[in-house]
């Protein structure tokens, strides 16, 4: 059974930090998760939307939030936003067993359809900031964000017990 409740880690807090003076009109949390990063995000931006593809995490979210959407990544989403932020699931993993941490095969695979999801739901203008991790071929998915067309560079990287996590911010070019 899966967990209902998500509540922020170490990532979020990260990725938090990073994005708490951004501004403009529009801004998109995907994977919302707990609702922490949405609800941040709603300080700064007029319109600010959630998805999650866990039903009953949007349902319970410990940070209650308006304009939450059920779906995968951003697929079911038509309209295009000054920023994008993901807490991506990461996690190098054989078989995807937990989708709120496990990335699939090299920590790649989830995050390239979450990559795909959102390309065109970026503003011209617009960023996307991720969360990602030593334990996965971070690498691989700047290279993959880079043939897409968006200009991504490492903006931070914060040292943990056993992985360091890496923030990167892609901008449309």
């Amino acid at each position: 059974m899966e967990n209902d409740e998500y509540n922020p880690a170490e990532d979020t807090f990260f990725i938090a930090e990073h994005i708490e003076k951004e501004t403009g009109n529009s801004a998109l949390d995907v994977g919302s998760g707990s609702g922490y990063l949405t609800k941040l995000l709603s300080k700064n931006f007029s319109l600010v939307v959630g998805t999650d593809i866990n039903f009953p995490v949007l349902i319970n979210q410990t940070y209650k939030t308006e304009n939450i959407v059920c779906c995968n990544g951003a697929d079911a989403i038509n309209y295009q936003f000054d920023l994008i932020v993901c807490n991506l699931p990461y996690l190098a993993t054989e078989e995807i067993l937990d989708i709120s941490t496990d990335g699939g095969l090299e920590g790649f695979e989830i995050p390239k359809k979450i990559l795909d999801s959102v390309f065109d739901k970026i503003t011209s203008s617009g960023k996307f900031i991720f969360v990602t991790s030593s334990l996965s071929n971070y690498q691989k998915l700047i290279d993959y964000a880079q043939k897409l067309g968006l200009h991504s560079k490492i903006k931070a990287k914060k040292k943990l017990f056993f992985e360091e996590l890496i923030l990167v911010e892609s901008q449309k070019i």
